[in-house]
């Protein structure tokens, strides 16, 4: 028998148990320094987990912003209104995953808790900017190299940024888990694409934090922390309202099946082939959006016709006919309300594959051999890649199709 080497993701949660383990044991048994400051921010880690907005293993960013801030803020603590901290690197893992688990808590009992690959990312990253920070400051060292004035504040940036980066290679690592289909690259690629937001407020607010109660004590906490927390359950109204929002562009797709003019499941599965072979092409996440959502409406147009397509393939139609339907679908989509640039993806799906926008291409190419597959029988996926390699010339572009070949080639 062959053995299986562990995945990336697993070796990540290895990482943060062993470590955990660690500082729980060396917590409890050499006691916890300052415990007064410990309870504050493990109080406020706790509230922030318990106005998370998801489990952190659906896709979202950061579901506990407030509880990061609080847990990196803790991390780069060196001062207590003027006064020297003295709890080091094991203790802020220990109150950070005790302050987690503690706020995760409700969520457990309704079955929304974070998952283990949340709690290890949290572990290994908020690990990461103590051993950065706490180590040279309790030695002294950060007063020697940069003083406590302005170059204080750039070094706490500075750790951040490498934190950020750290964090990125480890959201990445545990996106692609044990699923080798999916490359390493283009993940960690949306991942340092996606410091630009929360995950540079959060840093931001972390550091701001760790600096005020530096100065002024306890008292910061409240202070920086409330407008945060507000901020984020309205960032988690939003999310319900974008959750509404695919779920009306979802069900106003499936009106072309349900009226009979395409198959069934049809622009599910090019939907998600599309935002597979987008994905492998380097789209960004909101590019990925926008086509996922045109590729969920590229046959909305039908509904306009007095007889059905047969079968619903439109790929097969002269040309003439494929740039009507295509209008007419785009006519449809600028109804909903969804951005301007799906109406355009779907208007332009007859041009020339050279003229139109890269999603456009995908969405032309995903659609064709979902028709041809279907129509091909048990032979029909392969003999569907091979008549779009055929028509790579004309009318699909040879870098979507063989992108959409390797897509395929991947375990389901």
């Amino acid at each position: 028998m062959s053995r299986r080497t562990p995945t990336a993701a697993t070796l990540v949660c290895a990482a943060a148990g062993s470590l955990t383990a660690w500082a729980l044991a060396w917590t409890l048994w050499h006691g916890i320094d300052q415990r007064g400051t410990a309870l504050a921010f493990g109080l406020l880690i706790a509230v922030g987990e318990l106005a998370r907005w998801g489990s952190g293993g659906g896709g979202e960013r950061e579901p506990a912003p407030l509880g990061a801030a609080g847990a990196l803020a803790y991390a780069l603590l060196g001062q207590h209104a003027g006064a020297p901290t003295t709890h080091g690197v094991l203790q802020v893992i220990a109150v950070v995953v005790a302050a987690t688990l503690a706020g995760s808590v409700p969520h457990l009992a309704r079955g929304r808790g974070p998952g283990l690959d949340h709690i290890a990312r949290r572990v290994l990253t908020v690990g990461f900017a103590a051993v950065c920070f706490q180590p040279l400051y309790n030695a002294g060292k950060v007063g020697e190299l940069v003083g406590y004035g302005p170059y204080y504040a750039l070094w706490i940036v500075g750790v951040l940024v490498l934190t950020a980066l750290c964090d990125a290679v480890l959201a990445a690592a545990l996106a692609r888990g044990g699923r080798r289909s999916l490359r390493y690259g283009p993940l960690l690629r949306d991942e340092l694409r996606a410091l630009l937001g929360v995950a540079s407020a959060v840093c931001a607010t972390g550091a701001v934090i760790a600096l005020a109660v530096a100065v002024v004590g306890l008292w910061a906490l409240p202070v920086f922390c409330l407008p945060l927390l507000l901020t984020q359950f309205a960032f988690r109204r939003y999310a319900a309202v974008r959750t509404t929002y695919r779920q009306t562009i979802t069900s106003l797709a499936r009106a072309t099946e349900v009226a009979g003019y395409t198959p069934p499941g049809h622009a599910r599965r090019v939907a998600a082939l599309s935002r597979a072979v987008g994905r492998e092409l380097g789209l960004t996440e909101s590019d990925l959006m926008i086509l996922e959502y045109a590729a969920l409406m590229h046959d909305i147009g039908q509904l306009s016709l007095l007889d059905p397509v047969p079968a619903g393939a439109t790929a097969a139609l002269p040309t003439a006919e494929q740039r009507r339907i295509a209008l007419l679908g785009g006519a449809v989509v600028r109804q909903t309300g969804v951005p301007a640039h799906v109406a355009v993806i779907v208007e332009r799906q007859a041009d020339p594959y050279r003229e139109q926008p890269l999603t456009a291409r995908i969405v032309r190419a995903v659609n064709a051999y979902d028709e041809m597959a279907r129509a091909q029988g048990p032979g029909g996926p392969l003999a569907a890649l091979e008549r779009l390699r055929l028509a790579t010339g004309h009318d699909y572009q040879p870098e979507v199709v063989e992108s959409l070949a390797r897509v395929l080639a991947r375990p389901a």
